[in-house]
């Protein structure tokens, strides 16, 4: 059994030799040491001039080192059990007050960490829950007998939503690249270039598999993301095309891509240069 810090917040951890404990165990567990707290039981420590005592064959031990010299020191909780440590203790259980076991989480292999929070340490914390419960309260516009219920609505919600938008956001794919591919016939234009704020990488290769396989001289140059900040783009065309200025347009967005399946694609963290890369694609069709 190990005791240690958990990472980010004031909550320690208790290693278990055991996969997992179960809720009631925990609970059962909680009210038996919380008593034992309101029992007030002293904390001895005790110290032994050597290993060799008799009484250390009592104390709960992890064995000390082979080369260990000196006094031991052992910690008796009255009428419960004793134990080799050379930490700082209490002189009665009352002073930690309460403790409030957080139930466990999966530790290494074929163990579990009890996470427990003990002393003020439990106010600290119920004053945290307290506040996020209020604030869930507003967002949520309910109780907090009903957070659960209305949390898991919300995601359904947003789940319904997300997918409505993604069959929006195909659907004008497919219109932008018929749009230019009816330009292409009436204007003969070879370049489509387009920036949407909130499209996203597969937004702009519907448009380029769309454009390119009804036009294979055509060029598509497609940028998303924010106007004034970083984003994504693509260009895709003749290979010749490609390969010749996709670099240069990298370069001057700034950004880092690649050329794959015939379109170079990439990362861009200076999106306000986009009409300079423009540029450079249309001279290249000159």
């Amino acid at each position: 059994m190990v005791m240690q810090p958990h990472p980010g917040e004031r909550i320690c951890s208790i290693e278990l030799d055991t996969p997992t404990i179960t809720d009631d165990v925990v609970e059962e567990l909680e009210n038996a040491v919380n008593q034992l707290i309101l029992d007030g039981l002293l904390v001895t420590p005790t110290l032994y001039e050597s290993n060799g005592h008799q009484d250390l064959k009592t104390v709960r031990t992890r064995g000390l080192p082979d080369d260990h010299v000196g006094p031991v020191r052992v910690v008796t909780i009255e009428n419960l059990e004793s134990n080799m440590c050379c930490g700082t203790h209490l002189s009665t259980l009352s002073h930690l007050q309460m403790i409030k076991l957080l139930g466990v989480e999966k530790g290494k292999k074929s163990k579990c960490n009890l996470l427990f929070v003990a002393g003020t340490r439990v106010r600290q914390y119920l004053r945290k829950c307290v506040k996020n419960e209020k604030a869930l309260t507003t967002i949520l516009k309910g109780g907090p007998d009903q957070h659960e219920q209305l949390a898991d609505k919300l995601q359904k919600s947003l789940r319904v939503a997300q997918k409505s938008a993604l069959m929006m956001s195909r659907d004008l794919a497919l219109l932008e690249a018929e749009r230019f591919i009816i330009a292409i016939h009436s204007n003969g234009s070879r370049l489509l270039s387009l920036h949407r704020k909130d499209g996203d990488a597969e937004f702009m290769n519907i448009i380029a598999n769309e454009v390119t396989a009804k036009n294979s001289d055509a060029v598509v140059f497609l940028t998303v993301g924010d106007e004034k900040g970083s984003g994504l783009f693509l260009l895709a065309g003749p290979e010749k095309v490609v390969s010749a200025v996709g670099n240069s347009v990298c370069s001057v967005l700034e950004g880092k891509g690649m050329i794959k399946h015939g379109k170079f694609q990439g990362k861009a963290t200076k999106m306000k240069m986009r009409a300079e890369a423009e540029a450079l694609v249309k001279s290249n069709l000159q």
